[in-house]
């Protein structure tokens, strides 16, 4: 089974599935999307052909001058997406899972943390699609240590603590609730006032 779906991967890499169909769908399917949401030629009912023109357009456009090799080194988008996905795709998951293990002690958790994950999963993907863009380098790339078990590593010990935090923390009355409130609250405005 493993050397059957191992020879399937090597003739979608080999036939280029993987460098040019993938990528083309995946921008096609978007740039339509869009179009069909936003209706940029006027009303979208009789602007599909149209919509379906310019989504294959610009998807052949995104995938054939990597197919012939015009673009500059290092700015190749899909070579950029085919390193970026997997990552994103991982975040995705990651954040997926937090949100299921807040939506196991508490609904009122949501109010709070959505804000902060949402924030924490742009930067994880800004971060990487820089670093596929060569803008910065990755830990492993500073830190002769860092490998990616040391990132697995952290990961487990950041998730396991935040449960253990969850499971252990005391809820607090209602006024202490107001009076944290407040005191955030306090503390953004004077911080605004500062910059004024």
């Amino acid at each position: 089974m493993v050397n059957t779906l191992g020879s399937f991967a090597t003739y979608f890499q080999t036939y280029g599935v993987l460098d040019f169909l993938l990528p083309f769908v995946l921008v096609f399917t978007i740039i339509y999307a869009i179009l069909t949401k936003v209706p940029i030629l006027g009303p979208a009912s009789g602007n599909k052909k149209f919509n379906i023109i310019i989504a294959l357009s610009l998807g052949l456009l995104f995938v054939i001058p990597h197919v012939t090799g015009t673009y500059p080194p290092g700015y190749d988008p899909v070579q950029i997406m085919n390193e970026s996905l997997p990552s994103i795709s991982l975040v995705g998951v990651a954040v997926l899972m937090v949100m299921i293990l807040l939506g196991v002690f508490s609904r009122s958790f949501g109010d709070f943390w959505n804000p902060i994950i949402a924030f924490v999963s742009l930067g994880f993907v800004i971060y990487i699609f820089g670093s596929s863009l060569g803008l910065w380098n990755a830990p492993n790339d500073i830190f002769s240590w860092w490998s990616e078990e040391t990132t697995e590593l952290m990961l487990m010990i950041a998730v396991f603590g935040l449960i253990v935090w969850l499971v252990t923390r005391t809820s607090l009355t209602e006024q202490e609730k107001t009076a944290k409130k407040t005191a955030r609250t306090n503390f953004f405005n004077d911080l605004l006032r500062r910059h004024d």
